[in-house]
């Protein structure tokens, strides 16, 4: 993920007429002040470049799992087309996205880990909310690549948004949904020839660390990045 340039205070508690670009150089020299930076900075990411890409059956052809990442940072207009792939808002009329639920739930949230911090994507303004300062990739998963990749999507169903279904069946539900988000993930990743794996993970050190409530569940962990070049 590039340095972010559009942080936007939602509470700032400085003067308003700083500039947004003293605002930046401040953020970038000083730690996040306690109780306000961690909830209050939302980064807008660029609107999702709905055409081109590979046709449907090339990018099935292309989609496969890849455990080697180099370094090279996501820039923001992937980012963003990545996130809008994966369960973006495809009807604004109806707030319909690109990936199903059941019942309409839309109970999964997706929250992106990479060295800047921990960000939840907010689908309808198409921007992210950061969560936390700090970098939690290495909880997503026990094997290097969780490390290296430059993201780590992470799929968290709120059961409380699926209060249609039967107890015993919502987290059977939020699973059966996180598939389907997590194949858009994949068909985008063969179309823009990025790198992705999803893998399982010790859920309760990293539920534990992004603050979750009662009601949510971490499902699953995706790496994305650029592919590792080959050896020479």
């Amino acid at each position: 993920m590039e340095p972010i340039h559009s942080i936007q205070p939602v509470m700032s508690p400085l003067r308003p007429h700083l500039s947004r670009l003293v605002l930046a150089l401040w953020l970038a020299a000083c730690p996040t002040p306690a109780g306000w930076g961690a909830e209050t900075l939302s980064i807008e990411l660029p609107p999702p470049n709905t055409d081109g890409g590979l046709p449907l059956m090339a990018a099935l052809k292309a989609r496969k799992t890849t455990r080697e990442f180099s370094a090279q940072p996501v820039d923001d207009q992937t980012l963003g087309n990545l996130l809008w792939a994966a369960f973006g808002v495809n009807r604004a009329a109806t707030g319909g996205r690109t990936a199903p639920s059941a019942m309409n739930a839309q109970e999964t949230d997706l929250y992106v880990a990479c060295a800047d911090g921990l960000f939840r994507y907010e689908a309808g303004p198409h921007h992210l909310r950061r969560v936390l300062t700090a970098d939690l990739r290495a909880l997503t998963g026990g094997q290097e690549f969780a490390r290296q990749a430059p993201l780590a999507l992470i799929y968290v169903a709120d059961l409380s948004r699926l209060s249609r279904a039967r107890p015993a069946d919502r987290e059977f539900y939020a699973a059966v949904d996180t598939g389907y988000i997590s194949q858009n993930v994949y068909l985008y990743c063969a179309s823009a020839g990025l790198a992705t794996v999803v893998h399982d993970l010790d859920r309760p050190p990293l539920a534990q660390a992004m603050g979750l409530g009662p009601d949510q569940r971490v499902i699953l962990a995706q790496a994305v990045g650029f592919p590792k070049p080959p050896e020479p």
